[in-house]
């Protein structure tokens, strides 16, 4: 029975991982509210659970991740026989663009993860900045740029650059990956559509590459139990984002940004209040 119940959490830890990795409000400050509420308890100790709980809540990512590839392998599989050579070379410069943002947040990321975990890792942290990047969003909104890049064909090698140290200070927990890329491409003068489809692809390599930096320095052992679990999670997050990923696309096209920082405002002082009357067990490794 215990198992079962972990695993129902699991699959609900993985919904709202779905739905909450793509939309720019923060899949961690979600994550911790819902830790906070059914906590993962798969070992009779609790280092042992929050060491799991540490490395669980990045890798579930990796279900989004592959409903990316599958939601937009036709956008980003150049080697397809039936395209242009012109085609192809165009998606190859795609991958050449999100390589090239994606160092700086591989390299700060590397350098800095410890120090993140340790120092900024707290609902606190997750409250204000989903409150300061929810008042950029409106005050983004309020005096838009015009667009000059509509497409991901019309990015350049200065703009990937710039996004990417955007991308960046997602490393701050709260911040939101999505949101941040999506705040640096609109100030680029990004068109909505397109900022959001380019924080989508940067999302492959960076996730990918924290993933496995969470898995190599995890200091337990999984045992069948842990695996079932992050399978399970993985599992419903890769359906939901399937879904999520479409409709998101389909909304900015027609709307702005400003119902999610408002949302964002809302959520952060929500945390801020929490973390404030002590709700948040001590140690909770957001």
């Amino acid at each position: 029975m215990s198992i079962l119940i972990e695993l129902l959490k699991s699959l609900v830890y993985g919904v709202i991982q779905g739905i909450t990795e793509w939309l720019p409000i923060s899949s961690t400050g979600h994550l911790i509210l819902l830790n906070t509420v059914m906590p993962l308890n798969l070992y009779p100790d609790a280092s042992a659970n929050l060491a799991f709980w540490n490395m669980y809540k990045v890798v579930i990512q990796l279900g989004s991740i592959l409903a990316v590839i599958a939601a937009f392998h036709s956008k980003l599989w150049p080697f397809d026989p039936k395209r242009s050579q012109a085609r192809q070379k165009q998606i190859i410069r795609l991958w050449l663009l999100i390589l090239i943002a994606t160092i700086p947040v591989g390299i700060i990321g590397f350098l800095l993860n410890d120090i993140i975990d340790e120092k900024l890792s707290t609902p606190a942290v997750v409250g204000v900045t989903l409150l300061i990047y929810g008042i950029i969003f409106i005050l983004v909104e309020q005096k838009p740029k015009a667009p000059v890049i509509n497409s991901t064909a019309e990015i350049t090698p200065k703009a990937a650059v710039i996004t990417g140290l955007f991308e960046s200070l997602a490393l701050i927990p709260g911040t939101s990956r999505s949101g941040s890329t999506i705040i640096g491409s609109l100030l680029l003068g990004m068109n909505r559509p397109t900022a959001t489809e380019f924080s989508f692809y940067l999302a492959i390599p960076a996730m990918i590459g924290a993933s496995l930096l969470k898995l190599v320095k995890m200091k337990i052992t999984l045992g069948l139990s842990g695996i079932l679990v992050l399978l399970v999670g993985m599992a419903s997050a890769y359906i939901v984002s399937v879904v999520v990923l479409r409709s998101l696309l389909r909304y900015v096209r027609k709307n702005s940004f400003r119902l999610f920082g408002a949302y964002r405002i809302i959520l952060g002082l929500l945390i801020l209040i929490l973390a404030l009357i002590g709700a948040f067990p001590e140690g909770i490794g957001v």
